[in-house]
């Protein structure tokens, strides 16, 4: 069984920078695909990156490209994000789709999701 656990959420200055990571255990292939979610309040839940098992291939929405980095190492997912803005501010998820290893934003299509945590960016 695929579980994950995010950590390194915090509040932070517009401009700032934070690392955020997912603790991932259970996978037995390389036939995943994992992305972070965020969701701000009253609204849709947003694919903002991922990483396919396949070749380690990442992919990024339009709204955090050139700020953010995704990688993966020693059984955590890392999320770097830099540059940050006050429209950052949400709950960030990873997920896994532990079926397929095509990164996609479609959340219903992931099975396996952490417990989420907070990010804050202050004006």
């Amino acid at each position: 069984e695929v579980q994950l656990a995010e950590s390194g959420g915090a509040l932070v200055q517009t401009g700032g920078s934070l690392r955020l990571s997912c603790a991932v255990s259970g996978l037995t292939s390389k036939n995943y695909a994992i992305t972070w979610f965020r969701q701000a309040p009253g609204m849709e839940r947003e694919g903002i990156s991922c990483i396919s098992g396949a070749d380690g291939s990442t992919s990024y929405a339009d709204s955090v490209k050139g700020r953010f980095a995704m990688s993966f190492a020693n059984a955590k997912v890392y999320l770097q994000m830099n540059s940050l803005k006050p429209e950052d501010t949400a709950i960030y998820y990873c997920a896994a789709i532990t079926y397929g290893s095509a990164c996609h934003w479609i959340a219903v299509g992931y099975d396996t999701w952490g417990q989420g945590t907070q990010v804050t960016v202050s004006t």
